[in-house]
């Protein structure tokens, strides 16, 4: 089970979910998408909440409002971080989690802690988890064939603009070819105009040669 939460209008469409529990937390470190961005309370066990930017977005472009919504969802689904306030947060990148074969269900470190942020987050706000909450969806979710199904349209779509590329170049080698062929027609056509000038000049009396024939 996974459920999912849609962040505030005033930010975009954008998506924020997290799993049930270490099982579908587990499933969602494994399928994860590019464009995915893990939260989590520093030091504390709390719920692994997740935000998918728009294809094309990094950790970046993430805006202070949608920030806010992420950080307040995963402050309020940590038993321990939910009692206290200023909690740390940290975020990082999905592809910045490495999972070991020696971590137990639900783990997760990081490939380079250079790239995980961290966020102090005050208080609980109720008003943003109020809102949240009226938009939650809980979804069965095949993460795996989600997963695949972005893959096998993304090679698809990799293909297709393999064949443009090659098409591109097999127009521009034809154009190529032509201008190479008028430039070696028009030289052809110059040099045969100069040796039928010099064979017009050669056959030609002179002036003089005209004056003698007529004395």
């Amino acid at each position: 089970m996974v459920f999912y939460f849609k962040a505030r209008p005033e930010v975009g469409d954008y998506s924020i979910f997290m799993g049930l529990d270490k099982y579908e937390n587990e499933e969602l470190i494994k399928y994860g998408f590019p464009e995915d961005i893990w939260f989590h309370v520093d030091k504390m066990s709390s719920a692994h909440v997740y935000v998918r930017l728009h294809k094309g977005q990094t950790i970046d472009d993430i805006s202070e409002g949608l920030l806010e919504d992420c950080v307040q969802l995963v402050k309020a689904n940590s038993i321990q971080g939910n009692k206290v306030n200023n909690i740390d947060v940290v975020y990082t990148p999905w592809s910045n989690l490495k999972k070991t074969p020696s971590m137990d269900v639900g783990q997760v470190g990081f490939h380079n802690s250079k790239m995980v942020r961290t966020v102090r987050v005050e208080k609980r706000i109720n008003e943003i988890i109020n809102r949240l909450n009226k938009t939650k969806v809980e979804r069965n979710s095949d993460l795996k064939a989600e997963r695949e199904a972005v893959n096998a349209a993304e090679r698809a779509e990799r293909k297709q603009h393999l064949r443009e590329k090659k098409r591109r170049e097999e127009l521009e080698r034809l154009e190529k070819e032509r201008q190479a062929e008028m430039r070696s027609y028009k030289g052809l056509m110059v040099s045969e105009n100069m040796v039928s000038n010099k064979q017009i000049a050669s056959g030609s009396k002179s002036l003089q040669e005209l004056e003698d024939d007529f004395m």
